[in-house]
């Protein structure tokens, strides 16, 4: 059975990301934000790709496989099922299914891969309708990997 992890990192700084990252042997993380920029220091795709590269973590962006502008409105709005349609009719595209086919060859290689994307909770981010649906092409375990907040890290 092949394994997947995902993550959010919401509630997280660059190194509880690391940590919980390392804690799970990732050696892969494909983002699957459509807009790889973020407002947190060090969760923009350049230096993330630079931290992760430096622990040793490979870094791929599937834009493809981010939220449509309109899936990110209504998440932002607490629309969560809204979200959920938005997204499910997006990733029947084709430019979304290539991007799935290409992380479904990431996974059976046998890397360990974890999606990454913002929301820290699983239940309402689009990164868990990714992995439902690479679970529909192979078999899979799914792992939702939850950093530590910075405060609980802190000695």
């Amino acid at each position: 059975m092949a394994e997947l992890w995902t993550i959010g990192y919401a509630q997280a700084t660059p190194a509880t990301l690391l940590a919980a990252l390392a804690s799970a042997g990732v050696e892969l993380v494909v983002d699957v934000r459509a807009v790889p920029a973020s407002r947190r220091p060090g969760f923009a795709k350049g230096s993330l790709s630079a931290t992760l590269e430096a622990a040793g973590i490979g870094y791929r962006h599937l834009k493809a496989l981010g939220t449509p502008e309109a899936g990110r409105e209504a998440a932002r709005s607490g629309r969560v099922d809204r979200m959920r349609g938005i997204f499910q009719a997006h990733l029947a595209g084709l430019e979304a299914q290539a991007a799935l086919a290409e992380l479904e060859e990431l996974v059976r290689a046998g890397r360990r891969t974890c999606l990454l994307c913002l929301e820290a909770d699983p239940a309402h981010c689009h990164r868990t309708l990714v992995a439902e649906a690479l679970a529909a092409r192979l078999d899979l375990e799914v792992h939702h990997l939850r950093p530590e907040p910075p405060e609980a890290s802190a000695p």
